[in-house]
């Protein structure tokens, strides 16, 4: 009996610090890519952006995402890869309103999805 709640204390203490550290995790991914897209949004209304600062932010991406796999699901690495390649296209282009856009619409999703996988009472139910 006394081992059992030992046990059973053990898993929801390993599940508690799980949950702890993707939470962290998420946050400090997410909180360097909202970072980078903001200076690129501040370029970018600047007039000075040019297609190497979007291509600096993509390449940030691709490293984060190889490791974000693992906690959140595709179609919202996805989503932001889809943003990306129009902010940058956009740049390309010259287009700087519809890069400036789409760069708002990627720190939008920088902040908020960290928000969707933490644990918190309207996440689980």
């Amino acid at each position: 009996m006394v081992k059992s709640i030992i046990y059973t204390l053990t898993a929801i203490a390993l599940c508690a610090t799980l949950f702890v550290f993707t939470e962290y995790y998420l946050s400090s991914q997410f909180g360097i890519v909202y970072d980078a897209a903001s200076a690129l949004y501040d370029k970018i209304e600047g007039g000075e952006a040019t297609a190497a600062d979007a291509e600096a932010l993509r390449m940030l991406w691709e490293d984060k995402k190889s490791k974000l796999h693992i906690f959140i699901p595709h179609n919202d690495i996805a989503q932001i890869d889809l943003y990306l390649a129009q902010a940058d296209g956009h740049i390309r282009e010259g287009d700087m309103g519809l890069a400036l856009a789409k760069t708002e619409v990627i720190k939008r999703l920088a902040q908020s999805l960290p928000c969707s996988y933490s644990v918190k009472l309207e996440n689980v139910f």
